[in-house]
């Protein structure tokens, strides 16, 4: 298959990323390759490898994937298209024959760990945890010995001759993790009613207020922000920048003039993409929000620079 056909994502095969990616219509006819890392995936879309690449950005129990957040925030810009949010339980993968008295080392991705953690405690007080690349990657370690149990999805044990010794285990109950499907800048997807917006943007200046200002841009559009997280520049102690999601399309007037508040306050702004909500929730539009509110406004300023404030119905 030609480049154009492929998708990436975090592997090696049998990870949560996979069984996300599978979840979109179009991987039935893509060529799937898995990748060592994040920065591996999203780079063979940048080098023009891969159409796209589908990366895990969030989970409900962790937070933010900085590996995935500090990649869009740098080098060269790449655009989000989808999202897919995936429901997540792991499985104590070991062995064939390995009794859970037996086991001393765990592996697993570092996220994973904080949702384990409290069935650890209970179950495996003794258990030496160190992190994985991935999932996947900890049950291949497990596969070659070096450890004596993953957490991992269940579905990854036939792929590493292993079998799942306790399944469906979570602290959190609903925890879910969301991936974004990630390609080369393009024209964003046409709106659809229940869409997400997400910018990266760096201060012009340290000082009082500073993200408060960039916070009233968004609430005088009447835009609600869905995620924002502050992330190292590299630029020395306390130079941040700041990832953010939010309601609404690029398209939309309210969305489109919080976005050029920001590109005037701000000393750079990324645009991530405007792509519809895996959840397809629509967002509650605040009175004097609307197209038609901002178009009404524009024309009354119209008529102001035209010299009749007052148009036709006086007002």
């Amino acid at each position: 298959m030609t480049a154009a056909s492929r998708y990436t994502y975090l592997g090696p095969e049998g990870t949560f990323t996979e069984a996300a990616l599978r979840t979109l219509p179009e991987a039935a006819t893509r060529e799937l390759v898995p990748m060592i890392s994040v920065p591996a995936a999203l780079d063979a879309v940048r080098t023009g490898e891969a159409a796209g690449a589908l990366v895990p950005i969030e989970n409900s129990v962790e937070g933010g994937v900085t590996a995935t957040v500090d990649e869009l925030a740098s080098g060269e810009p790449l655009m989000i298209y989808r999202e897919v949010h995936l429901p997540i339980a792991f499985a104590l993968l070991v062995r064939p024959g390995t009794k859970l008295e037996a086991i001393k080392t765990v592996t697993g991705h570092p996220v994973a760990q904080p949702q384990v953690r409290g069935w650890l405690a209970r179950f495996l007080p003794e258990a030496q945890w160190e992190s994985a690349a991935s999932n996947a990657d900890g049950a291949r370690l497990v596969q070659e010995g070096r450890f004596d149990a993953a957490f991992a999805g269940e579905f990854a044990a036939p792929t590493y001759g292993l079998e799942p010794l306790v399944t469906d285990i979570h602290d959190a109950q609903n925890a879910t993790t969301r991936f974004v499907l990630v390609g080369r800048p393009a024209r964003p997807a046409a709106p659809t009613g229940a869409d997400k917006t997400s910018v990266v943007l760096w201060l012009r200046a340290d000082h009082p207020g500073a993200l408060l200002e960039v916070l009233q841009e968004y609430a005088t559009c009447g835009v609600n922000l869905m995620r924002i997280e502050s992330r190292p520049t590299g630029q020395g102690i306390g130079r941040y920048c700041f990832s953010m999601d939010c309601e609404g399309h690029i398209s939309d007037r309210r969305v489109g003039d919080a976005l050029m508040g920001l590109k005037r306050l701000c000393a750079d702004v990324r645009y991530l993409g405007s792509y519809p909500r895996a959840d397809h929730v629509e967002p509650t539009v605040r009175a004097g929000t609307a197209d038609e509110d901002f178009l009404t406004a524009a024309d009354w300023l119209t008529r102001c620079l035209d010299g009749r404030p007052g148009g036709v119905s006086g007002r």
